[in-house]
């Protein structure tokens, strides 16, 4: 497994207060379920139940994204991420990845993963790649929304949400092939 953590280093360039990111489906740290593993690895590519709490006064919404920085690729790959999400919503079920679901609220904008579908899309760590971890990542933004193109990549969302985050929440998964 790979030891970098580029939220760590976000946060050396920008204080973030802490929140709490949990699932029902997996504790922080370990393996996924095997249903928020890619269809094409034996998964069902759903996306995992997750609840947050300790967003700080004065958040407006919130951003969200799942990005694995183990994959071969030099860049990582994003698997899902979803902005404008009302303040007022402090957990998803699982499943809010899956765009006939209706589960996520109404506001919220997916935006295409590296796959350029706007949905989760589950785990799939190559053989031979090791162990990869999957950092599931709330952010409490001080905007209602953030106005975004549609179509923006989800390194587009971090570098936008960078600027308006008051506090940020972290789980990782992980996934050995």
């Amino acid at each position: 497994m790979l030891s970098y953590d580029p939220y760590a280093a976000l946060a050396e360039l920008r204080e973030f207060a802490p929140m709490t990111l949990t699932s029902a489906n997996f504790a922080d740290g370990s393996a996924l379920p095997l249903t928020a593993w890619s269809a094409e690895r034996g998964g069902a590519d759903v996306s995992p139940q997750l609840s947050w709490s300790g967003a700080p006064e004065g958040t407006k919404s919130f951003a969200l994204s799942v990005f694995d920085p183990d994959a071969p690729t030099g860049s990582g790959y994003w698997h899902w991420a979803v902005f404008n999400i009302p303040a007022s919503t402090t957990s998803l079920l699982e499943g809010a990845g899956d765009p006939g679901s209706d589960l996520l609220p109404p506001g919220a904008i997916t935006l295409p993963n590296e796959a350029r579908v706007e949905q989760y899309s589950g785990s799939a760590p190559p053989a031979g790649t090791g162990t990869h971890r999957y950092f599931f990542v709330i952010d409490a933004l001080d905007v209602e929304t953030l106005d975004l193109a549609p179509g923006s990549t989800p390194a587009i969302l971090g570098f936008n949400r960078h600027f308006h985050s008051l506090a940020r929440g972290v789980l990782i998964g992980t996934a050995t092939p």
